[in-house]
């Protein structure tokens, strides 16, 4: 499971940018809508430069299952982040890939969770993870709004088998204080690291992966005392 995660990368430079900086997942966006979308030969264009050790993840929104696995063995993804209003249903038609589903989330509701990751199990589907985002309602993401950390903290308290990603407005000035307040077990940011929509500024992703990861260890630190 990796820790830090930059989304939205669109040019093999700004890959190369957040493999020097230590993050350990990048997204792809393959939304067409997004700011961040990426076509399929650039996506691979990407992937290319991002050596085994990086998480490949392409995000994918409300996309038919046979798309999905067509861009993933085509560009060489490593997990598929479902960001839309996918259903379970379609979590057990993608069983065979690692799996995060996304939960754009305008108030906390461990139940909405929960209650999927139910349905999920039935139909013998699994997800490698849960991302909490924020909820907007005329977009799927990457709006630099905060999510609600509350919900990460009652996620962790409840008995369920996933990992839970925070996402949504986090950025180099208040990463290290949402890990230290939610326990997750990795953070994921697009537009906190930008200069603008899509552009990632290596300073910023510099800075984003060095205060989460020392947040990281502080967590860390504090569980073994």
């Amino acid at each position: 499971m990796f820790r830090v995660k930059i989304c939205g990368v669109t040019t093999p430079d700004d890959a190369d940018s957040c493999v020097e900086a230590g993050a350990d997942a990048i997204g792809l966006n393959f939304y067409p809508p997004s700011l961040r979308y990426v076509p399929r030969d650039v996506a691979r264009a990407v992937a290319r430069r991002i050596p085994p050790t990086v998480t490949k993840v392409g995000v994918f929104v409300n996309s038919p299952p046979e798309e999905v696995r067509k861009i993933c063995d085509d560009v060489g993804l490593d997990a598929v982040q479902l960001h839309g209003d996918e259903s379970p249903q379609m979590v057990s038609q993608l069983a065979e890939r690692q799996l995060i589903k996304a939960f754009r989330c305008a108030h906390p509701d461990p139940e909405q969770v929960t209650q999927y990751l139910l349905a999920c199990a039935a139909l013998a589907g699994r997800l490698e993870a849960v991302l909490i985002d924020a909820c907007r309602s005329d977009s799927y993401g990457g709006t630099g709004q905060v999510a609600e950390w509350s919900l990460v903290r009652e996620l962790r308290a409840l008995p369920i088998s996933v990992p839970v990603i925070l996402a949504g407005g986090l950025r180099p000035e208040n990463v290290a204080a949402a890990i230290e307040a939610t326990h997750p077990a990795a953070v994921d940011t697009a537009s906190g690291v930008e200069s603008s929509p899509g552009r990632k500024d290596p300073a910023r992703v510099r800075a984003f992966v060095r205060r989460a990861r020392e947040a990281f260890e502080f967590v860390a630190s504090q569980d073994r005392s």
